[in-house]
């Protein structure tokens, strides 16, 4: 082999890794222009798009989502097949809109909150230290050991008040006992009289007969209806005064009687307080029950002149009241055995009581109550 040949031979692999890596580059500058001409016939699309720029730290970000003007939301155009804009992402201003946080919620201070805690706190203790001192009260008092302020003239019409709402309690579960058992009597009479009158039709032999006793018995129900108007006005009369009027004044009462408990707990308080020793601790504590013990007794003194007042109107009230109503009890109900049914309209009149109607739907006195 001539040295000519061998050296041809030798450079072939040479030129031919030469020529693959020129075929390598080339095809890599045909790849870059692809790619090129991809990026510019998409650069008019990405024009189009939103784009939202995003910085290392995300402050664009932040203001694009806090700050920004609208929010955008994405949607697809459609076209016909082959249209240029054919998958062109468009954004457009978010129609749904956001809900205002201009109204946020109220935050309460930290100061705000530990006042009303404070507050609060305080006003259990002011009401448990009352308590204590009221129960304290009350108990040494039932154990012969506590003094009480006794009001002797308050106190005697306060127990008479008492023993006169239990008395009228008792008039006036009678008379509704009274009422009930008389309108069974006006039911039977009723019935009675209907049975008379079938008869003195059917019965001609004794057709006078009964319809004597139809009309007397026809005559009594109507009567005793009256007589059932009169007691349920004394019923209803005599409830206000018992239920409305007298209770109203036992409430008082009893506002009265825990005043005066509070009175004597702080003044048996300060009195103790008086019996020790005055120092630089004593003497604030000494002051402070002082101001407690003017106070609870200003209010004490103040419920015991409006009790007063009130349990001499109620007597006044009470002896007007029941002289009317037991007048006309006793009117009504001696009309009505005599036989007098004239006086007994007439004593529905000056009490100004109106019956019900015969036949109407509404429901009778008895059932009201």
């Amino acid at each position: 082999m001539s040295e000519s040949t061998m050296s041809a031979a030798g450079e072939a692999p040479g030129l031919a890794a030469v020529s693959h890596t020129a075929a390598a580059e080339m095809h890599a500058q045909d790849s870059e222009s692809e790619s090129e001409e991809s990026e510019m016939a998409e650069a008019p699309a990405r024009d189009s798009a939103a784009e939202i720029p995003v910085t290392s730290n995300g402050e664009d970000v932040k203001h694009m989502m806090t700050g920004g003007p609208t929010l955008k939301e994405t949607r697809i155009v459609s076209s016909n097949y082959g249209n240029p804009s054919e998958g062109i992402i468009e954004a457009e201003p978010y129609r749904g809109g956001l809900k205002s946080m201009q109204s946020g919620p109220v935050v309460i201070s930290d100061e705000i909150s530990k006042n009303i805690a404070l507050e609060k706190l305080e006003q259990v203790k002011k009401w448990s230290i009352s308590t204590y001192k009221c129960t304290r009260q009350v108990l040494s008092e039932r154990l012969g050991r506590g003094s009480k302020t006794v009001d002797l003239e308050l106190e005697s019409q306060i127990e008479v008040l008492r023993e006169t709402k239990k008395r009228y309690e008792n008039v006036l579960r009678l008379a509704r006992q009274m009422a009930t058992q008389f309108y069974q009597v006006v039911q039977t009479q009723r019935q009675l009289g209907d049975a008379f009158g079938e008869l003195s039709v059917k019965s001609l032999e004794l057709h006078e007969e009964f319809g004597y006793n139809a009309e007397t018995q026809k005559l009594l129900c109507k009567n005793g209806e009256t007589l059932l108007g009169a007691i349920n006005f004394f019923i209803s009369s005599v409830n206000t005064l018992v239920n409305k009027t007298i209770e109203d004044t036992l409430v008082a009462v009893k506002h009265y009687e825990n005043a005066r408990i509070e009175y004597d707990a702080y003044r048996t308080d300060l009195e103790e307080l008086n019996l020790g020793p005055r120092d630089a601790v004593t003497i604030p504590k000494i002051e402070q029950s002082q101001l407690q013990f003017q106070i609870h007794k200003e209010k004490f003194d103040k419920l015991r002149g409006s009790v007063s007042v009130k349990l001499k109107f109620l007597d006044e009230n009470k002896i007007k009241v029941m002289h009317n109503q037991l007048l006309l009890f006793h009117n009504a109900v001696s009309a009505y055995f005599a036989g007098n049914q004239h006086q007994l309209e007439q004593v529905l009149k000056q009490f100004h009581i109106k019956l019900k109607a015969p036949g109407s739907d509404g429901p009778s006195w008895l059932e009201e109550q």
